[in-house]
């Protein structure tokens, strides 16, 4: 299985069918989604997840909801009557409650959500065929503190690509096994990524000092090609010596081999000196 159905068979096993107010909220959150397809007598649930339609068809079932199942393929199809039963639901949203409230996005979730395996990206949606379903949802998660995007195409895409965010989520919607999941593949990411940086930025730093060494060994060799070399001073001839004698050392090391030890800045000087020389004898 997905980690998407692995979120949605975990949050689908949550027994509270005896709670009607909290089965209506999520309910109403399926309904909401862009699944869900209304016409003036029907609303036409549609999903190709067995634990969608499973715990869409218990949840009908405890609130009395008649409702016609149908199988086209691997499509599975419930479709309800709009009716008194179905105008309750409906009336759920405007209750102020936080555990309804977390019903209701966790139906649109179930309903028509998404979450991509953390191992492969950072990508949680769900879609709306209605911007008005969207933004309410949108809203709902907002009261949480999750940030929450739209995009609006031919449908409304609500989508979260930062961790964090995906895993305050899972959390809000229940689903703790998700979260320790995804937290265990995210934290992981994190910690490559950090070590990445660090060899990459490691690594860049030692470029730049073989790139510096490499240009500072050919402004010494061009000088004693052009036969200038013993009219240096001497304090530059013994830093060039010692740069011959040790092509890779940092500036910062490159100074304590010296007789008289010299700082990084006095080093850098020294061979800045000798490049503006050999710049010289190059005109």
């Amino acid at each position: 299985m997905s980690f998407s159905s692995d979120i949605k068979e975990e949050i689908s096993m949550v027994n509270n069918y005896k709670n009607k107010k909290l089965l209506e909220a999520e309910l109403l959150g399926y309904i909401l989604t862009g699944n869900s397809i209304a016409s003036d007598k029907y609303i036409e649930f549609v999903t190709e997840n067995e634990f969608n339609i499973e715990r869409f068809y218990k949840i009908l079932f405890n609130l009395n909801i008649d409702y016609d199942p149908e199988i086209k393929g691997k499509v599975f199809v419930a479709r309800l009557n709009k009716d008194a039963a179905l105008d309750e639901v409906l009336k759920v949203q405007f209750e102020d409650d936080e555990e309804i409230k977390k019903a209701i996005v966790k139906g649109a979730f179930l309903g028509a959500g998404t979450v991509i395996d953390p191992n492969k990206q950072y990508h949680l949606e769900i879609v709306f065929l209605d911007k008005s379903n969207a933004l309410y949802i949108s809203n709902l998660c907002a009261m949480f503190g999750i940030s929450i995007k739209i995009l609006e195409d031919k449908k409304y895409i609500l989508y979260i690509k930062d961790g964090e965010e995906i895993s305050k989520f899972l959390a809000l919607i229940g689903a703790t096994k998700g979260v320790l999941s995804f937290e265990d593949v995210r934290v992981t990411r994190e910690i490559k990524n950090n070590v990445n940086r660090k060899v990459n930025c490691e690594t860049a730093n030692l470029n730049k000092v073989v790139n510096a060494s490499v240009n500072q060994i050919n402004d010494i060799n061009f000088i004693k090609k052009m036969k200038k070399f013993d009219e240096l001073p001497e304090y530059l001839k013994e830093i060039a010596r010692v740069r011959l004698e040790f092509p890779d050392m940092p500036l910062k090391d490159l100074g304590q081999q010296l007789d008289k030890p010299l700082g990084k800045s006095g080093v850098n000087h020294r061979l800045q000196k000798i490049h503006e020389i050999a710049e010289e004898l190059r005109k």
